[in-house]
């Protein structure tokens, strides 16, 4: 059961980082919105973080692949494959030149990621503190019944 619950704290951990990096992304192109950044700018930083947030969804797919939980594999494995499928086609980078057409379509997409990964991170706070309850419910069974109190 132990690793049970070090398997939910590292999904919490991934989750939280997917959160944060979409946040960033959004905020990025809500201050290119409002002239606060330039198109140069903000394509480099968005562009720095996507690839390290297509690594860290796939990560969290195959850890839930490989142990066997096959609902939260199911959920994650779409975007997964859509990332995989941006990063083939070369269309997973922001163009600099063609930032301002494509602002309202990045950010829709970004909000959409962002919802996705709201709900995940739901998912995943229900699981940690579930497998963290059971586990405590489990010991404290364990000390009961061998006598010791």
């Amino acid at each position: 059961m132990a690793w049970e619950l070090i398997l939910w704290l590292i999904s919490f951990c991934i989750a939280m980082a997917l959160l944060a990096l979409t946040i960033y992304q959004l905020m990025c192109l809500s201050d290119m919105e409002f002239d606060c950044l330039n198109p140069y700018d903000t394509s480099s930083r968005i562009n720095t973080v996507v690839i390290p947030e297509f690594v860290i969804q796939g990560a969290l797919c195959v850890i839930f692949l490989l142990t066997w939980h096959w609902f939260m594999f199911l959920i994650t494995a779409p975007v997964a494959y859509y990332n995989m499928k941006l990063f083939v086609k070369g269309k997973h980078l922001i163009d600099v030149t063609e930032i301002y057409r494509l602002l309202n379509g990045e950010k829709k997409y970004r909000i959409v990621k962002l919802i996705f990964y709201f709900v995940l991170f739901g998912i995943v706070i229900f699981r940690l503190v579930e497998t963290a309850v059971t586990s405590l419910i489990d010991e404290d069974n364990d000390v009961y019944e061998s006598g010791i109190f």
